[in-house]
């Protein structure tokens, strides 16, 4: 008998009530089903510790209370998401305009020559010594053919000999690079 008593003050809590709750509820979270939901398990949690909670408790505001944490939890969860999510949202546009700058500062005509500057230093390394010291003293220090071939106690066509062979040789590494590569070594 006093489970029916308790059942039928418990129904009418929940029909005086809980259209009242949701809409509190929903108020704040805006989201009717979730509304609904925190409601009812409010009711449940109610429900379940009725036996153990203090007789002189106000049951509505007992309820209300758990409502409100629910509905409190739930808008700072979503507080939480939308602030990651502008975190990840400014990370990828500093991203994007790192990359935007970056390719904006890219000048090819750096990086071929850094590239052709590579190559050059190792052919020339890979070169006999003597042949590369007169590619050397010609391209870099601008020396005629007659200065070389006094300079090394050679013959002039034996310097035009090395020189043929240094520019061979390095326009066959440089083969894939541009043209104006080319012609401002040679």
């Amino acid at each position: 008998m006093v489970e029916s008593v308790h059942h039928n003050t418990f129904k009418q809590l929940f029909t005086n009530y809980y259209g009242r709750f949701v809409r509190f509820a929903n108020t704040y979270v805006r989201n009717l089903a979730v509304a609904e939901d925190f409601t009812a398990e409010a009711f449940m949690h109610y429900w379940e510790r009725r036996d153990s909670l203090d007789t002189n408790l106000n049951v509505p505001a007992y309820i209300l209370t758990i409502i409100k944490n629910k509905s409190l939890n739930y808008l700072e969860h979503i507080q939480v998401r939308k602030a990651t999510a502008e975190k990840i949202r400014n990370h990828a546009e500093w991203e994007l305009h790192t990359r935007i700058i970056t390719l904006e500062a890219c000048n090819p005509d750096e990086l071929f020559a850094a590239e052709v500057m590579e190559i050059v230093a190792k052919t020339l390394e890979s070169m006999p010594e003597k042949t590369r010291k007169i590619f050397e003293l010609s391209r870099f220090h601008n020396k005629s053919y007659t200065e070389i071939a006094n300079q090394l106690g050679l013959s002039e066509k034996s310097v035009e000999f090395h020189i043929s062979k240094s520019i061979k040789r390095l326009r066959n590494k440089l083969k894939d690079y541009l043209p104006v590569f080319l012609s401002s070594l040679f």
